[in-house]
């Protein structure tokens, strides 16, 4: 599916949200490199899939309405 621009959107139109975070991000330049940073720490992981599948194959299913 190909991605439409909205035609009735100026090109030159900001949004107060957008042009806070543009002065924002321009005021603290540590901002992109500590979010990568955190993404890397986060998200950006090596998975174990040996790993992940002796856990998955030992988790023990949980019942609905647990307090009955």
């Amino acid at each position: 599916m190909k991605a439409t621009r909205l035609k009735y959107r100026r090109a030159d139109y900001v949004s107060d949200f957008e042009a806070y975070l543009r002065e924002y991000v321009a005021r603290h330049p540590n901002v992109e490199p500590d979010q990568r940073r955190g993404w890397s720490i986060w998200w950006d992981r090596q998975v174990d899939q040996g790993e992940l599948k002796v856990r998955r194959e030992d988790a023990v299913p949980v019942r609905g309405y647990q307090y009955d």
